[in-house]
């Protein structure tokens, strides 16, 4: 008999109302940590589902990567019979994730206060915008709103330039990963109290901590430093700290003590940056514009793979500016196995891996994203003990 392999959340049965990425992605983390996570979409599906960004089978990517590994089950949740399953399932589960429009629980009947009667162990965490107090409150949010209403855009481009929103999806993302903690918590907390409660993560809440350098520069200025820094630091505290031209591309470097300064200038050997005016890190803030003139003078006669060896070689911060494409084929990013690259018998797909690794609890393997109510029968069979019939009769009356 094959030895069960215990993992993190082994047990945990976690229900997902998730749509777009932030619980998605918390339920995904959960997932790859062994929980196991019943996906329920409306009639009509993730809208993430309908995105024309799709595989070769026709699945969307952003479907996919936050998904796989979850038994998905289609259900009406306006419907008052579909609401009597979710409450049969959450009798049944530890934890209900969901980051629906604001309000859309409570009126379904379904909210915290309602279902934790249900199951008083219930862990329900709630990903919104801007939290369930404060004058934002309902506001209905999305990755690129919060970054324009946190001042992430306002933080991000170049002075002279526009606010620009970041490339990746940060808020959800972030968010994600902070009600992912947050019901970790919770279950620990469980084990003392023996009650579940209620886990409430805004995006714009999970972002400002980020802001935490611009922020200084502005208090420690008295307003008068530039909002968007472009690659400089955030609070223009550090010098060098920018992107440079290599002859080929670009890279990364900065110098945050002053050992690391000395260091740069030993390697560079321009006797240009032995100037006194660079001699402290706040004369560099000062003269920001020359030192990395200086810098950027000798950068660009060189690739940026030399480049990096010679500066790792003098303990120097340093990065190359990594394309897209080179990402994905990324030796160590491979073998870290953060983007999976998965074979199965309908053959390779790609999707996420977990960025949280534990000593004692190997990553589940994650199944491919099921299609729209792919594991309705299973679940509700499995779960609720529902004869095939019932499951029939749901289905003939439009709540699965």
């Amino acid at each position: 008999m094959e030895e069960h392999v215990v993992t993190a959340l082994d047990g945990v049965k976690v229900i997902c109302l998730g749509q777009f990425y932030m619980a998605p992605y918390a339920t995904m983390l959960m997932a790859r940590l062994g929980a196991d996570v019943v996906k329920i979409e409306a009639p009509d599906g993730d809208p993430y589902r309908r995105l024309p960004t799709v595989d070769d089978e026709g699945m969307s990517v952003q479907f996919q990567f936050m998904n796989a590994g979850k038994r998905t089950v289609r259900l009406d949740l306006k419907n008052p019979s579909g609401q009597e399953v979710l409450r049969s399932l959450v009798r049944e589960c530890d934890v209900l994730v969901q980051n629906l429009s604001p309000g859309a629980m409570e009126r379904f009947g379904l909210g915290y206060e309602q279902l934790s009667q249900v199951n008083p162990r219930l862990i329900m965490a709630s990903g919104t915008g801007f939290g369930s107090f404060g004058p934002y409150a309902g506001e209905p949010a999305m990755d690129l709103t919060v970054q324009a209403r946190s001042a992430v855009m306002s933080t991000t481009g170049f002075d002279d330039g526009p606010p620009v929103r970041t490339g990746p999806s940060v808020v959800d993302i972030m968010a994600g990963t902070h009600l992912m903690a947050g019901v970790t918590a919770a279950l620990y907390q469980r084990t003392v109290t023996g009650r579940g409660q209620h886990v409430e993560v805004a995006l714009q809440d999970s972002v400002i901590p980020a802001l935490t350098s611009n922020i200084a520069g502005l208090l420690n200025s008295g307003g008068t430093i530039p909002e968007r820094t472009g690659n400089r630091h955030g609070g223009l505290a550090v010098v060098p700290y920018n992107a440079f031209q290599a002859s080929d591309g670009w890279i990364t470097l900065l110098a945050p003590t002053q050992a690391h300064w000395g260091r740069l200038c030993e390697l560079i050997g321009d006797p240009d940056l032995r100037d006194e005016r660079f001699a402290d890190m706040a004369g560099r803030c000062a003269n920001d514009v020359e030192v990395d003139d200086l810098i950027e003078r000798w950068t660009q006669q060189r690739p940026k793979d030399v480049l990096v060896k010679i500066l790792q070689a003098a303990r120097i911060p340093c990065a190359p500016v990594v394309t897209l494409p080179e990402l994905l084929e990324d030796p160590h990013v491979r073998e870290r196995g953060i983007i999976r690259r998965m074979t199965d018998e309908r053959g390779e797909w790609t999707t996420l891996g977990s960025p949280i690794m534990l000593s004692d609890s190997p990553i589940a393997e994650p199944a491919r994203a099921g299609g729209l109510g792919e594991h309705t029968d299973e679940v509700l069979t499995s779960l609720l003990g529902m004869s095939a019939d019932e499951v029939g009769k749901l289905r003939e009356d439009g709540v699965l």
